[in-house]
C-alpha cells in the first residue's frame, strides 16, 4: 500500500519535471481546443505528443499542416523540431507525464449529453495510466463528470485518484477567432479532485498561462464553464426577447441597447441576432439543465432561454415573408440569397448555426436559396449539400431578398448594401453604411 511519503515524492517528482520540462505531455483531442494547447506546449519547450482517432488530422499535422482557424501552418510549422509530435495511438500516453483530454461533448437527439468521445479516450488511457501522472479534463461538461465518469474508469487500472495518480478538471475558454483574448491571456480555472491534485494543475498551467485560477473542487471547476456560458445564453434570449418586443411596439431595439449601453453601471449591453450557434452557448445550458433533472429540478432560466433563442431563425424567416409581401413577392418561387452561414463573424466554423435553420425554412417554404460567405465554401443545410456562390455581386444582383445572417469583416457592407433588392439585416450592420 502507498504511504503519504510515496505519494509526495510523485508529486515531488512531478512537479520538478514540469518546472525542468522534462515532463512530457499528451493532448487527446486535436481540434480548436486540444491543438492550441499542445502547441502552446510545445512552444513552451516540453515534449508534446499529441493524439487523435482522425488519422487524416494526424497525417496533416504530421505534414505541418493546420486544420484549426486559429492555429497557422506557420506556426505549426516554426515549433522546435522533436517538440510537438501527432498520433492516433494510444499507447504513447504510457510514456507521458500529464494527460489532456479535449475531445467533443455533444448532445444526443434528445439533447442528453453524449459524453461517449470522454468515456472512450478514458477508457484508452486507463490501459496506459502510470503513477504519478497527472490526468486533466477539458471538455465542457455537466458538473459531477470527473468525479462521477472519468474517476472510476481510470481507477479500473487499480490506481487510486490522489494516492497514485492525479486528477482534476480545468474548462476550455477559447473563442474561436478572438485575438484580443487567446490561451495565454484568459485566465485557467482548476479544480482538482484533492487539494494535491490541484496544486499539480496549477502548477502545469502556470507554464503557458498568465493566470491561474483554482477552485475547491471538479464540480466547482465544471460548473464555471457551464454559469459562463448560461448567462450568455440567458442575457442574449433576453435581448433578442426585447427585440421582438420592439418590432410590435415599432421600436429600434438597436437604438434602445446602444442608449441604454450608455448607462456606466449595472447594465451590460447584449445584441439582438439570428439565434445562438457554436459548440458552447447552445449546447452547454443543456448540461446543467440534464443534470439538475436527475435531481428533481427544473432549470426554468435555462429552459426558456433555450425556447427563446431557438425560434430566433423563424422569427427572422418571417421578416423575410413580411418584406418581400411588401414588395408584393412571396417567399415561394423567390431568389433569396444568405450572406454569412458560420455561427459567428470571421470563422468558418458553421456548428449549430442558425443560418442552417434559416435556409431549412425558406426551402420549406418553396425559396430558392443560395449562400455566400468567405470562410465556409459548403454546407449540408437539411440534408442538402450547398456551395457558396463565388460571386457576391452577382448572387445579390440576381436575388430578390438578402438576408445577413453573420456579419464578416471581410464582407463588402457598401456594396452589399446597394446591390440587395431587399435586406433583411439580423445583425444590423448596413444601417452603419448607408
Amino acid at each position: 500500500m502507498k504511504n503519504d511519503r510515496d505519494f509526495d515524492n510523485l508529486r515531488r517528482k512531478l512537479v520538478d519535471n514540469i518546472e525542468t520540462r522534462e515532463a512530457r505531455i499528451c493532448v487527446v483531442g486535436l481540434g480548436y481546443v486540444g491543438l492550441p494547447l499542445a502547441i502552446s506546449f510545445g512552444e513552451a519547450n516540453f515534449r508534446v505528443i499529441g493524439i487523435d482517432v482522425d488519422g487524416q488530422v494526424v497525417k496533416r499535422l504530421n505534414r505541418g499542416v493546420s486544420h484549426v482557424t486559429d492555429i497557422s501552418s506557420k506556426r505549426l510549422k516554426a515549433l522546435p523540431k522533436g517538440a510537438l509530435r501527432f498520433s492516433k495511438e494510444f499507447s504513447e500516453v504510457k510514456n507521458c507525464d500529464v494527460v489532456i483530454v479535449c475531445v467533443p461533448t455533444p448532445l444526443g437527439k434528445t439533447r442528453d449529453p453524449d459524453l461517449s468521445f470522454v468515456v472512450n479516450a478514458t477508457q484508452a488511457i486507463s490501459q496506459h495510466l502510470c503513477p504519478g501522472m497527472l490526468v486533466l479534463l477539458e471538455s465542457t461538461t455537466y458538473p459531477g463528470t470527473t468525479e462521477e465518469i472519468v474517476r472510476p474508469l481510470l481507477e479500473e487500472a487499480n490506481l487510486k485518484t490522489g494516492e497514485d495518480f492525479f486528477l482534476a478538471f480545468s474548462p476550455e475558454r477559447i473563442d474561436p477567432g478572438r485575438q484580443d483574448f487567446t490561451l495565454a491571456n484568459t485566465p485557467k480555472v482548476v479544480g482538482g479532485v484533492t487539494p494535491e491534485c490541484t496544486e499539480a494543475a496549477v502548477h502545469l498551467y502556470k507554464q503557458i498561462v498568465e493566470r491561474v485560477v483554482p477552485v475547491t473542487s471538479t464540480g466547482a471547476a465544471e460548473m464555471v464553464k457551464l454559469l459562463e456560458n448560461t448567462y450568455r445564453a440567458v442575457n442574449i434570449a433576453l435581448v433578442n426577447e426585447v427585440a421582438i418586443m420592439c418590432d410590435r411596439l415599432e421600436l429600434d431595439v438597436w437604438e434602445v441597447v446602444e442608449a441604454a449601453a450608455t448607462k456606466p453601471f449595472g447594465f451590460m449591453p447584449f445584441t439582438p441576432g439570428p439565434g445562438v450557434g457554436g459548440h458552447c452557448i447552445p449546447l452547454d445550458p443543456h448540461y446543467l439543465s440534464w443534470k439538475l433533472k436527475t435531481l428533481d429540478y427544473k432549470a426554468r432560466f435555462i429552459e426558456l432561454a433555450g425556447e427563446i433563442n431557438a425560434a430566433m431563425p423563424a422569427y427572422w424567416v418571417r421578416k423575410v415573408q413580411d418584406s418581400l409581401n411588401s414588395a408584393e413577392k412571396s417567399v415561394k418561387g423567390s431568389n433569396i440569397v444568405i450572406v454569412g452561414v458560420a455561427y459567428k463573424k470571421d470563422v468558418d466554423d458553421v456548428r449549430e448555426s442558425p443560418a442552417l435553420d434559416i435556409i431549412a425554412l425558406l426551402q420549406k417554404r418553396g425559396a430558392e436559396v443560395s449562400y455566400v460567405d468567405p470562410y465556409v465554401p459548403s454546407i449540408r443545410a437539411d440534408g442538402i449539400e450547398m456551395k457558396r456562390k463565388e460571386n457576391v455581386k452577382e448572387a445579390l444582383r440576381s436575388a430578390d431578398c438578402a438576408v445577413i445572417v453573420t456579419n464578416h469583416t471581410d464582407f463588402d457592407w457598401e456594396m452589399i448594401a446597394s446591390e440587395s433588392k431587399i435586406i433583411v439585416d439580423t445583425r444590423d450592420v448596413v444601417r452603419h453604411v448607408r
